[in-house]
């Protein structure tokens, strides 16, 4: 049975990735609650560069559930059909702007229950949603975070709820506000799936994970040939 990381070691992690990103932040782009709810719902199985380049014109005619109601299914479609899976995503993001109106007054809950409660938004939307927009210390695991808590020892676990019970558990209270955004981005840009660049990792010497990439060979200069150089114009 694989250990999992001290609550020293643990420590020392985040501190290294807090020091490396002091303020971290979604890469989604919202401007409330409401936006942000749909931004994520928007981004299952999609990068969140898509989701923007979608979302950006979408808000600027509809950020609150009436407008987007008002949209309409067709309307919509026509902002968010470059996203996979958009017809589903768009029954249900009207849906749950239909629900906020006639259940919430609009406004978008704070709770996790409340958040479960609207078509289309599971247990990691919520959690999402909870952290960024109302600052709660939730850590929603997606597929970047589940592969950061199990190859570093962080929070094994055998599926996404089992990793963020973990990690709630085993966080420090100071990192955990921002615990999130810290361990997604670190498996976006460096623990990649394929090829961890742990070469230049910050947390290598403490990652339990075995197989570690060493640095790729730099590209030499063909024979015979000095590396170009630029010249001034």
């Amino acid at each position: 049975m694989p250990r999992n990381l001290t609550r020293a070691e643990i420590r020392t992690l985040y501190a290294r990735l807090a020091e490396a990103l002091p303020e971290p932040k979604t890469e989604l782009e919202y401007d409330s609650p409401y936006t942000l709810v749909v931004a994520v719902a928007l981004s299952a199985q999609a990068t969140d560069v898509s989701v923007n380049k979608a979302t950006g014109p979408l808000f600027e005619v509809a950020d609150t559930p009436e407008k987007m109601v008002a949209l309409g299914e067709e309307g919509l479609a026509e902002y968010i059909k470059t996203i996979g899976l958009w017809r589903n995503k768009a029954k249900n993001v009207l849906a749950l702007s239909r629900k906020l109106i006639e259940e919430h007054g609009g406004k978008v809950p704070q709770s996790r229950e409340g958040l479960m409660s609207l078509p289309g938004v599971g247990r990691k939307t919520a959690d999402v949603v909870r952290n960024v927009a109302f600052g709660h210390p939730t850590i929603a695991v997606d597929t970047h975070i589940f592969r950061v808590s199990n190859r570093t020892g962080l929070a094994r676990g055998k599926t996404a709820d089992a990793v963020s019970d973990r990690l709630v558990k085993v966080t420090p209270a100071e990192f955990a506000r921002d615990a999130h955004h810290w361990l997604i981005l670190h498996g976006r840009y460096t623990c990649k799936a394929r090829r961890p660049e742990c070469w230049r990792c910050e947390i290598s010497d403490i990652c339990l994970f075995k197989d570690k990439t060493p640095e790729p060979p730099q590209k030499a200069s063909p024979a015979g040939k000095a590396p170009r150089r630029k010249t001034a114009a």
